[in-house]
């Protein structure tokens, strides 16, 4: 496999950050501690490089019409500078992956897929606009992504913005986005910042062009330090957006899994009176009452015991297998371990105790509400 790296791979060099692969990227997985990470971002703010992640610019007369189309979701009722998450799925109701979409105009919106599946939502939504008055335009490569996520984020960020447009800033809603100035080296760039995360804390995400990105991974830094920020490699990302019961793709989400049984029902909107891809096959499925009343529904375990489950472990029922964890590690926050797991629906309430086989011995947790952890507002 081909590795990529980001345009921000030489600071993450300097930084000392230790890598790992992701999706064909490599990534800095921690820089020092993860948990010194994870509690950063709880407690003060980290810094990420998204660069991996992809974007698709889809715009014409007909793009709300067509992202109804080629989406889950009803992309055409998002107001301009707002956002949703959504899914894309095959005709089968299989998910191919999660993403959001930023409308910015009328006729314009930005899509955001995963880093491994970037490469595949962008020719299937090409694939997708046939017979639609649209242009979709795939700019992964030149774009950067950089989010600053915690309580002081937004502290952070209004060190960088001009005093004028701080109202930008304080102002902007979760699930939106804004262009606003970003004073880089003495010049103020107009970049587009998105309030949106995957942590669980209050944060903000800027696409930046490849070549500014460093120089403003720099400027964060620098004005970040007072504030307590560091940068926080895909370990601390990881445990963070379990804390907060957010899916990861391949993990949660996947082809062989759908919206009701992962919980996202209320992402799929069957209502809209345009038809869309899968669109039949999920309604069968509800209508069935997959994720509901039968088959597999995915939950959170809170642990009872010190030890951890993992991907992949079974779930137990008085020693029988009723399901698997699809991610778990201890919880830096919370202080004991966390799962996600998909569990046949008869033991899906919370308060249902269980257990996971840890490599031959049965450890305790009870089903729990997602998410384990959410911030104080």
């Amino acid at each position: 496999m081909t590795e990529n790296h980001t345009a921000l791979y030489g600071e993450h060099e300097k930084a000392g950050a230790s890598f790992t692969d992701f999706g064909g990227w490599q990534m800095p997985l921690k820089y020092s501690s993860e948990l010194a990470e994870h509690h950063a971002v709880r407690n003060a703010a980290g810094l990420f490089d998204l660069s991996h992640m992809g974007e698709v610019w889809v715009s014409g007369p007909d793009a709300a019409a067509f992202l109804d189309y080629a989406l889950a979701g009803k992309l055409s009722a998002v107001a301009v500078g707002k956002a949703k998450y959504s899914l894309i799925c095959n005709a089968d109701g299989g998910i191919i992956d999660d993403l959001i979409s930023y409308r910015r105009s009328d006729e314009k919106y930005l899509v955001v897929p995963n880093a491994g599946n970037a490469a595949k939502v962008a020719g299937l939504l090409a694939e997708r606009a046939s017979g639609f008055d649209v242009a979709v335009e795939d700019v992964s490569s030149e774009t950067s992504l950089i989010a600053v996520q915690g309580p002081h984020a937004e502290a952070i960020l209004l060190t960088l913005v001009p005093a004028d447009q701080h109202s930008r800033v304080t102002e902007l809603k979760y699930y939106a986005a804004v262009e606003v100035g970003i004073t880089v080296k003495g010049t103020v760039q107009e970049l587009l910042l998105a309030r949106t995360g995957y942590t669980g804390e209050d944060g903000f995400e800027i696409y930046v062009p490849n070549a500014g990105a460093a120089a403003l991974w720099q400027a964060l830094l620098e004005s970040g330090q007072a504030h307590g920020l560091i940068p926080a490699g895909l370990a601390a990302r990881d445990s963070l957006r379990l804390e907060a019961g957010m899916p990861l793709y391949g993990n949660e989400l996947s082809l062989d899994g759908h919206a009701y049984a992962a919980g996202l029902g209320p992402v799929v909107s069957l209502a809209k009176e345009s038809d869309f891809i899968g669109k039949a096959a999920l309604a069968a499925i509800k209508a069935a009452g997959d994720g509901a009343t039968t088959g597999r529904r995915l939950v959170g375990l809170k642990g009872l015991g010190r030890r951890s489950a993992r991907g992949h472990y079974p779930v137990l029922k008085d020693g029988a297998v009723i399901g698997e964890v699809t991610s778990g590690q201890p919880s830096p926050t919370l202080g004991y371990p966390v799962a996600m797991a998909y569990v046949d629906v008869a033991h899906a309430e919370v308060g249902t105790l269980l257990d996971v086989d840890l490599r031959g011995k049965a450890e305790p947790f009870e089903v729990v509400a997602l998410p384990f952890y959410k911030r104080q507002k």
